[in-house]
């Protein structure tokens, strides 16, 4: 997992000045609904749609957006996503994991065979490509959240709860557990008073794949194209994301 922190935190630095941005809530706006519809309109008794707030706080969204999808997706007319996941290959053998949050499963299909066929890859069959990849939870803190506690009770604190791994960086912290201890580090967050800037369950690939720059740089406009579609959540793929092509693209 070492250096997956610092490709995932370009988007956590970049999100408040995105032109993205209405995407970004529009796919933060689709996990509260989900949330809602599952576990009802209550944070406190709905562990999911209080890390769905906590998700829409971190991308800046206003306290009243928030509370007006809880409402709406409360409702008796609260439109109905349901979470499709897609997996495929792209060029060069990269493997992807696309998840969606749709009302229409029949059009995302379509959209993301498409996608995958318009750039040269494919779209597999689900369960042919989970062998790739880890299912973590992903927690990310701002280090200003967390300057005022001793560092080594907080990391011991952390360890207690699960945490496989802590990357640092110069403005985050990213926490990794296993799946089954995504709970558990969610209520010990909770505990210390901790307000994440970002927490979910992630697919990390066990191995990655290097290619030479001008090849990778094909397979991050692909994860782009698919990013910029509403319906997509998130994508994964098992791309080596290389500091060669780290430092081209932050030229």
């Amino acid at each position: 997992m070492a250096g997956h922190s610092k490709w995932a935190n370009i988007k956590h630095r970049k999100g408040a000045q995105d032109a993205k941005r209405a995407k970004i809530f529009t796919k933060v706006l689709r996990e509260i609904n989900i949330a809602v519809r599952q576990g009802g309109p209550d944070p406190d008794g709905n562990p999911a749609l209080r890390r769905a707030i906590a998700n829409a706080r971190g991308v800046n969204m206003p306290k009243e957006n928030i509370m007006r999808a809880i409402k709406k997706a409360s409702g008796k007319d609260a439109e109905n996503f349901q979470e499709v996941t897609f997996e495929g290959y792209g060029p060069y053998g990269i493997a992807f994991i696309v998840e969606t949050a749709t009302d229409n499963t029949n059009r995302t299909v379509s959209i993301i065979r498409s996608i995958f066929n318009k750039h040269g890859g494919e779209l597999g069959k689900t369960g042919s490509l989970e062998y790739i990849f880890d299912r973590k939870g992903v927690f990310v803190i701002e280090k200003d959240k967390v300057k005022d506690l001793d560092p080594e009770e907080f990391e011991m604190e952390l360890i207690d709860a699960g945490a496989e791994d802590i990357e640092h960086d110069e403005e985050f912290i990213t926490i990794y557990t296993d799946y089954k201890d995504f709970g558990s580090m969610s209520a010990k967050l909770e505990e210390l008073g901790i307000e994440v800037k970002n927490a979910g369950l992630q697919r990390i690939p066990k191995t990655t794949k290097q290619l030479p720059v001008e090849q990778a740089e094909k397979i991050l406009k692909l994860v782009e194209k698919f990013e910029d579609e509403d319906d997509v959540q998130h994508v994964y793929h098992n791309l080596e994301l290389t500091d060669e092509l780290y430092e081209k693209l932050n030229a």
